[in-house]
């Protein structure tokens, strides 16, 4: 069946026609009008309460509809295990980690307020456009070389503890990271003017560092986290590359957009580039410390083991929670199907058209913006393909 999925406007988010996430709204939901003046962040496929997809036709929540047969809609789970996104982001999301399941139930135990539920949040980010990220920290090396050019950080952090990290000690990144993350700030906003005003005087305003860095100051002044883009891995991702960010790594997406897929989720421990309460020292504890360089950090997918998908790559975490497939079939092939997971799927449509049908369920016409919720008691769905190729993503539980 068809659903329509719920629209975020936070802050951060691209203006007007500029976010995929409106560009799809307006193809995904008649009603939606985009307005140039506003924000849209996020387009939510799913049913996480607090921005459930609503059923095309009967405006009802998804969740209600799953509930009324949970054994043929997602193969008896109590609900989706997985939020399904689109994000378009304008500036720079906060530095951020996630705890695991264990740390989760805990933080929710101790601090209801801030930790909302006991769910881990691992997430799977895959770029529609050009997308910049920063993820896991660097080479202990090149953390050093990149914080031995500024005087600043010796001052900031200690000249003690840049040596303990020029040994490639993970210790020494640990002790560097904590004292950044501890700094008052004054300290802080003397060791950022200072750096940007060398930026500024030495004419190296293009570096792609440089450039980072004085965005970063003009969306969050003398925020920790503009210093954060000297220990952490920054990542240019092109169209259909993706990142995976289990629990621990620090993280933050910078700009474009992407595909996510969660668990439900909204636990985040901040680490800086926000006016949010910043929780330092559960942070230190937690962060994975590995240094490793940015290609590592790139997420491959791997063909689908179902012979009749040779069109369908798939990017399987380490977690049950979610996997997303990314179809992509040519316009030679006439018609293709989809394998449908045991708990239910939802695929959202990016690209050319095509009529699906299949066992229990009505015949849909589907094209770019369309978002469909195909139930657990379908084991399949037939494509006709109808236009230049059909480019859609489906999520679903991982039971690769």
């Amino acid at each position: 069946m068809e659903i329509i999925g719920d629209v975020k406007t936070y802050d951060w988010g691209k203006t007007g026609k500029q976010s995929e996430v409106a560009k799809l709204a307006e193809l995904n939901n008649e009603n939606f009008i985009i307005s140039e003046s506003t924000n849209y962040s996020e387009l939510w496929m799913g049913d996480h309460v607090s921005g459930p997809s609503k059923v095309k036709g009967t405006n009802e929540n998804l969740g209600d509809f799953l509930t009324k047969d949970l054994q043929s809609n997602i193969g008896g789970h109590e609900k989706l295990s997985f939020l399904f996104k689109v994000l378009s982001i304008g500036k720079a999301l906060s530095v951020q980690v996630h705890p695991n399941k264990k740390e989760a139930v805990k933080l929710n135990a101790e601090f209801p307020d801030i930790y909302k539920d006991p769910n881990h949040k691992p997430e799977l980010a895959i770029a529609l456009t050009d997308f910049v990220a920063m993820c896991g920290f660097r080479p202990y090396d090149e953390i050093y070389s990149l914080l031995s050019k500024y005087e600043e950080f010796a001052e900031l952090l200690g000249a003690d503890n840049l040596y303990a990290l020029k040994a490639g000690k993970e210790n020494g990144l640990k002790l560097c990271y904590s004292k950044l993350m501890r700094s008052s700030d004054a300290d802080l906003t003397k060791c950022i003017q200072s750096i940007k005003q060398k930026i500024l005087s030495s004419g190296d305003v293009d570096n792609e560092l440089s450039k980072i860095f004085l965005q970063l100051d003009k969306d969050f002044p003398n925020d920790v986290g503009i210093l954060s883009i000297f220990f952490l891995n920054i990542l240019r991702l092109t169209p259909g590359e993706a990142i995976y960010l289990p629990a621990n790594v620090p993280h933050a997406y910078l700009s474009g957009d992407c595909v996510e897929c969660m668990a439900c989720s909204d636990n985040v421990i901040r680490a800086g580039l926000t006016p949010k309460f910043k929780d330092v020292e559960t942070l230190l504890r937690l962060l994975n410390y590995t240094g490793e360089s940015a290609d590592k950090k790139i997420f491959q997918s791997i063909p689908s083991k179902q012979s009749n998908e040779i069109y369908t790559q798939v990017f399987v975490p380490d977690v049950t929670d979610f996997a997303v497939a990314k179809i992509s079939v040519p316009s030679s092939i006439g018609s293709y199907s989809i394998t449908n997971n045991s708990h239910g799927s939802i695929v959202l449509v990016l690209a050319g058209a095509a009529n699906a049908s299949g066992e229990n369920i009505k015949k849909l016409h589907l094209k770019r913006g369309t978002i469909i919720f195909i139930p657990a008691n379908c084991p399949s769905v037939k494509l006709e393909i109808e236009t230049e190729g059909f480019v859609a993503y489906q999520a679903m539980y991982n039971n690769f």
